[in-house]
C-alpha cells in the first residue's frame, strides 16, 4: 500500500512525533516548497504613505524589464465578484479589496503585484514601479486616537456598580499593552494555480477547509473546485486564521497570466501583513472587603483596528469567567487607525485581559496584607460560569494554584516587597491565573484500511506544531492496540474529511471525537463482512469488537478471531473506506467548559542595569485528558515563552510623524530567545472532562501564555515594590519609576 515510501514521512519512530522524520529531513514541504510545473513569481508593490488615493502609476519602465510577464493593480486585474460594489465588500468580511481600490488605507498596503519569470526578475522589476499620491491626514498613534472612542457595552451587566463604591479595599487603574507581532519561523506564502474553474493552493494557513470557504464565496466557486494543501506549518500564532490579501493576489496573478504562481512575503512584510496583537488600553476598578471577597468590578477596555476593519480583541471576554464577581461591568472599544489589520493572536483578548485584571487583584491582595494565592481562593468561580450559570463540567484551576505554588517555593516568598536581595539583585515572586472557554468544533475523519491491517487516517485539519497528527496516532493506537507503524496520517489538504481550523485551543478537543467516531464505524463494517465468514459478529456493537495488528476479534462468543487476509478475501476487497464525524451536542446547554492554568514565576532585578531575568517559571495546567504529553509541555513551554516576551520585550514601534513601522525586522523587534528563557516546569492537572468529547480533552495552546505576563509583572512589584502597568517593561521604566 505504499505507507513506507520514499516520501520520508514514514514510517515514523514509534514514540516521536508523525512529521518527525520528514520535518529533520527537509522533505516535508512548506507551502513555498511545492514543486509545480510552470511556475513564475510575483513580489508586491506596497504603498508608501499612510493615506490617501493614488493619483497615478508609472508602469511601462518595470514592464519592459527582462522576464516581466505581467503587472497587476486597481488599473488592471482579473474581476473578484465579491468585490463587485461596496455592499457586497462588506458582505464579504475579506477586509482589504487588494487591487479593487485606488484608495490607501495605511503605509504597506499591496498596490501592485508584478509576476515574472524568475523570483529575482519580479524582485528588480518590482523596484521599478513608481506611484504618484494624493496624500490625505492620518492616524498611527493609538493613545491619541482613543481619547474621543465610545465605549460600549460588553456582555451583561451582572447586579450593580453602586453597591461597592464605598468599600474599604479598592483599586483603581489603567493599563497598557504595546502591539505585538507574531512573527513565526516560517513565512507566509502562497503557490496559486488554477485550471479552467478549478484552483489548486498551497497555503501557509491554520485551516485549509476555511481557506477554500473564503475563496469559494469571493468568485462563487463551488467549494470542491478548489483544492488548498497547507500539510506542514511553521508556526502560525492566529497569524494563519485568515486569508490575506497577499493569498488573494496570488490567486489573481495566476488567474491573469494561466500560470501557476508564487508569491512569498519578506520578513518586513509580515509585519503589516498577516496581522498583529492590537495596542490597548483598560481601566480595571474592583473593590473587596475586609475579609477579602471581591464585592465588584468593572473592567473597560480599547483596542486598535484598521480603518477598514473594525477588528476587536474581546478584552474583557475573560473577565466574566475566572472569579464569582457578583457585580460586573464590562466595556469595549475599537480605535481605527492607519495602520493594517490586526488579528487574534496567541490567547486573543483574553491574554490582553487577564494581565488587567491579575495585576489589579495582585495589587488589591497587598492592600489586604493578605498572600495573593488565598486571595484568589476566596474569589475563584469554581462551581459554575458565573456569566452563563451552566455548571462547569470539570475545573480544577485551584488544585493547579496549590501545585504550581509547591513547585515554585512559594512559601520562600516574601511578604513584603522590596525585601529580598542577593548582591546587586532584587528578588521577588509572582503568581497569576489564565482560563480560556474550552470549545469544541465539528470535525470529521476517515480511515482506509488494506488486508494487511495497514491504515490511513485521515483529515483536513492542518497541524501547526501542536502534535495534532501525533494526537490522533495515538487515540487509534490506544483504541484498538493496532501498532503505530501501522498507521499513517494524512492532514492538512481539503480534499480529505472537512475539520475546523487549527486555532483557539480547539484543535485536539475537536478531532479526537471524529476520530473515535470514525474507528466506530470502522469496526462495525469489518464486522458486517466477517459475518459472510461467522454468523456470531451479526449484529455486534462497536465495543465488543477488537482490532489487532492481525485481525478482528469478538469480546463474547470466545473471541472467534478471524485474520482481515480471510475478510478481504471473502469479500473480494481491495480496500476498506470509512468516515465519519463528530461534533457539539446538547451538553453544551447543561455544562459550561474550561481550561485554566497557574502561572507562578521568581524573577531577579538587578539594581544597578534595571535587567529583569526570569530565572524560574511554573505552569501547572487543566486541560483535561493529555492525549500526547510531550507535545503538550512543548505547547506550554512555548507559550510561557510568548508571555516572557509580551512582558518584558515585545513592542512593534511606529513612527507617528511619517505612519510607518520601526524595526520590523528580526533585528529591530525584540522577542524572547533562549537566553531570556528559564527552563520552564509544566505540569498538568490531567483529569479527563467526561463531557467535552470521547477523549476528555480540553485544549492548552491559548492558556499556556494567559496569566504569564502579569505573573511577571507581580513578581517585579515583589522584587522591586515598583507596579509596572504598562508592557514591556524595560529598564528605561524601571528607572524612570522612582
Amino acid at each position: 500500500m505504499g505507507f513506507f515510501d520514499e516520501t520520508g514521512k514514514y514510517p515514523i519512530p514509534v514514540d516521536g512525533r508523525v512529521e518527525a522524520l520528514a520535518k529533520v529531513t527537509g522533505k516535508g514541504k512548506y507551502a513555498a516548497e511545492y514543486e509545480v510545473e510552470n511556475v513564475c513569481y510575483a513580489v508586491l508593490v506596497t504603498s508608501e504613505i499612510p493615506s490617501g488615493k493614488i493619483k497615478s502609476l508609472q508602469l511601462e519602465q518595470a514592464k519592459q524589464a527582462e522576464g516581466v510577464i505581467d503587472i497587476i493593480s486597481h488599473l488592471k486585474k482579473p474581476e473578484v465578484p465579491g468585490f463587485a460594489d461596496e455592499a457586497k465588500i462588506k458582505e464579504s468580511k475579506f477586509g482589504l479589496p487588494v487591487f479593487h481600490t485606488d484608495t490607501i488605507y495605511f503605509k504597506g498596503q499591496p498596490i501592485a503585484l508584478v509576476i515574472a519569470n524568475t523570483f529575482e526578475e519580479a524582485v528588480y522589476a518590482a523596484s521599478l514601479v513608481k506611484a504618484e499620491y494624493e496624500k490625505a491626514p492620518f492616524e498611527v498613534d493609538f493613545n491619541k486616537a482613543r481619547i474621543n472612542t465610545e465605549l460600549k457595552p460588553a456582555g451583561k451587566e451582572r447586579g450593580s456598580l453602586e453597591t461597592w463604591k464605598n468599600l474599604p479595599f479598592s483599586v483603581e487603574q489603567e493599563y497598557n499593552i504595546a502591539e505585538e507581532v507574531h512573527n513565526p519561523m516560517e513565512m507566509h506564502a502562497t503557490i496559486a494555480q488554477w485550471d479552467g474553474n478549478k484552483l489548486k493552493l498551497y497555503d501557509k494557513n491554520q485551516g485549509v477547509n476555511s481557506v477554500q470557504k473564503t475563496i469559494s464565496g469571493l468568485f462563487n466557486l463551488p467549494t470542491d473546485n478548489i483544492q488548498v494543501f497547507s500539510e506542514f506549518v511553521g508556526g502560525g500564532f492566529g497569524s494563519g486564521l485568515k486569508v490575506w490579501p497577499h493569498v488573494l493576489a496570488a490567486v489573481l496573478g495566476a488567474k491573469q497570466v494561466n500560470r501557476p504562481v508564487k508569491l512569498m512575503l519578506t520578513r518586513p512584510q509580515m509585519f503589516h501583513s498577516v496581522g498583529y496583537r492590537p495596542a490597548s488600553w483598560q481601566k480595571i476598578k474592583l473593590g473587596a472587603d475586609s475579609t477579602g471577597k471581591i464585592q465588584g468590578i468593572h473592567h473597560q477596555a480599547k483596542n486598535g483596528c484598521a480603518i477598514y476593519d473594525p477588528f476587536s480583541d474581546g478584552i474583557t471576554r475573560v473577565t466574566r469567567l475566572i472569579y464569582q464577581f457578583d457585580n460586573l461591568k464590562t466595556e469595549n472599544a475599537v480605535v481605527p487607525l492607519n495602520l493594517s489589520a490586526p488579528t487574534w493572536m496567541r490567547g486573543p483578548g483574553d491574554c490582553t485581559g487577564d494581565f488587567a485584571v491579575e495585576s489589579a487583584i495582585d495589587e488589591l491582595s497587598y492592600q489586604l496584607k493578605m498572600d495573593p494565592v488565598e486571595l484568589r481562593y476566596k474569589n475563584l468561580a469554581l462551581d459554575k460560569n458565573p456569566d452563563t450559570g451552566l455548571p462547569w463540567s470539570t475545573n480544577y484551576l485551584k488544585e493547579a494554584i496549590q501545585k504550581g505554588a509547591e513547585m515554585i517555593g512559594w512559601n520562600q516568598r516574601k511578604a513584603v516587597p522590596n525585601s529580598q536581595t542577593e548582591g546587586d539583585w532584587k528578588i521577588g515572586y509572582g503568581m497569576a491565573v489564565g482560563m480560556w472557554n474550552a470549545g469544541r468544533n465539528k470535525a470529521s475523519a476517515g480511515i482506509i484500511m488494506d488486508k494487511e491491517g495497514n491504515i490511513i487516517l485521515q483529515t483536513a485539519m492542518t497541524d501547526i506544531g501542536t502534535g495534532t497528527g501525533t494526537g490522533m496516532l495515538n487515540i487509534l493506537h490506544d483504541a484498538t492496540g493496532i501498532s503505530k507503524s501501522k498507521i499513517k496520517i494524512q492532514l492538512g489538504n481539503s480534499d480529505l474529511p472537512p475539520a475546523g481550523s487549527q486555532g483557539g485551543s480547539t484543535g485536539m478537543s475537536s478531532i479526537s471525537g471524529a476520530v473515535v467516531a470514525v474507528i466506530d464505524v470502522l469496526k462495525l463494517k469489518l464486522s458486517e463482512y466477517v459475518t459472510k465468514l461467522d454468523s456470531a459478529y451479526k449484529n455486534a456493537i462497536a465495543k465488543d469488537i477488537i482490532l489487532s495488528d492481525t485481525g478482528v476479534s469478538l469480546k463474547t462468543a470466545g473471541q472467534r478471531f478471524v485474520p482481515y487476509q480471510k475478510i478481504w478475501e471473502a469479500n473480494n476487497l481491495t480496500l476498506i473506506e470509512v468516515e465519519a464525524s463528530s461534533g457539539p451536542g446538547d451538553e453544551r446547554s447543561k455544562y459550561a467548559f474550561c481550561s485554566s492554568a497557574a502561572h507562578f514565576c521568581k524573577v531577579k532585578v538587578n539594581s544597578k542595569t534595571g535587567k529583569i531575568v526570569v530565572e524560574k517559571m511554573v505552569a501547572v495546567v487543566d486541560g483535561g485528558k493529555v492525549i500526547n504529553p510531550k507535545p503538550a509541555t512543548n505547547q506550554i513551554t512555548g507559550a510561557a515563552v510568548g508571555g516572557i516576551g509580551m512582558a518584558l520585550m515585545e513592542k512593534q514601534l511606529i513612527d507617528e510623524r511619517l505612519g510607518s513601522l520601526v524595526g520590523n525586522d528580526l533585528a529591530g523587534y525584540h522577542f524572547p530567545v533562549n537566553a531570556d528563557a528559564p527552563i520552564i516546569e509544566v505540569a498538568f492537572i490531567n483529569k479527563p472532562d467526561p463531557n467535552i468529547n470521547p477523549s476528555g480533552a480540553k485544549g492548552l495552546g491559548e492558556v499556556g501564555i494567559i496569566g504569564v505576563a502579569p505573573a511577571i509583572a507581580n513578581a517585579v512589584f515583589n522584587a522591586t515594590g515598583k507596579r509596572f502597568r504598562d508592557l514591556p517593561i524595560t529598564p528605561e521604566k524601571f528607572f524612570a519609576q522612582s
